[in-house]
């Protein structure tokens, strides 16, 4: 069995250079300090999944409609519709901060880590405060809240973005915005085409676990030590159930 290792972007606890830390990887720390570390200062990633390419058309189009309203300074049917008195944010950065791998930029200094997200929108209301926005693309029959357990990752999300906008010196609103496209499965005919119903949901953030997470990832990553296996983890407690099936027959699971 081969296993393929990660040499790019790995943590160097020697290094003087600002370390790159994206949104993403936060919320992978979040979820397993051990898997966090394994990926970014040993270079083992877990697998990865297959890519959600139709969420990723929803996301395209909602952004191209949005854009429409942008380059015209008018507010969205669907902005007007939940009684949000505010238009899509027209600025020089807005396609950088869209783009995977680029998004909003800030050097946290106390910690040597230049942290990005890439956001999906930004609306800004009359008081010129910037209000982030997320699309969701799904398919249910429930009613959508922000309550399910997995969700805490999105509004986890959502806050790094308010905050990264913050101390790039913007005013932003508490509020943000969640977008959903729901999926309308229950039709009698598919017809070769999706129809969606749209919904907002506000979602008030608090950006104030932010910082003393990012002094947690440095005392992280800087440890010669490996955390111990989450609990919560599903991948770790994989691996250590084939640790204890494969024992008996040899002693290092990546030889």
């Amino acid at each position: 069995m081969s296993y393929s290792y990660k040499n790019h972007n790995l943590f160097d606890p020697n290094s003087k250079e600002p370390y790159k830390i994206s949104r993403s990887k936060i919320d992978a720390f979040l979820n397993c300090p051990r898997c966090f570390y394994l990926d970014r200062r040993l270079g083992i990633s877990q697998p990865q999944g297959p890519a959600f390419t139709l969420n990723s058309a929803v996301d395209k189009l909602l952004k191209r409609e949005f854009d429409i309203h942008r380059s015209k300074g008018t507010t969205h049917p669907l902005m007007k519709h939940y009684g949000i008195d505010a238009i899509p944010f027209d600025h020089h950065k807005m396609n950088e901060w869209r783009e995977n791998f680029i998004g909003v930029r800030y050097h946290y200094k106390p910690t040597n880590f230049i942290i990005s997200g890439a956001i999906d929108d930004v609306w800004v209301d009359k008081k010129d405060n910037l209000i982030v926005v997320d699309y969701k693309a799904t398919s249910t029959l429930k009613e959508i809240s922000l309550e399910d357990k997995w969700k805490q990752g999105y509004k986890k999300q959502m806050e790094i973005y308010q905050w990264l906008l913050k101390k790039n010196g913007f005013s932003v609103s508490d509020t943000g915005y969640f977008v959903y496209c729901n999926a309308i499965s229950d039709k009698k005919a598919f017809d070769a085409k999706l129809e969606f119903n749209l919904q907002i949901i506000p979602y008030k953030g608090d950006v104030s676990w932010i910082e003393s997470t990012l002094v947690d990832i440095r005392k992280c990553l800087e440890n010669s030590q490996i955390p111990e296996v989450s609990v919560g983890c599903q991948f770790c407690q994989y691996v250590k159930s084939i640790i204890k099936i494969d024992k008996p027959k040899r002693t290092n699971l990546f030889e």
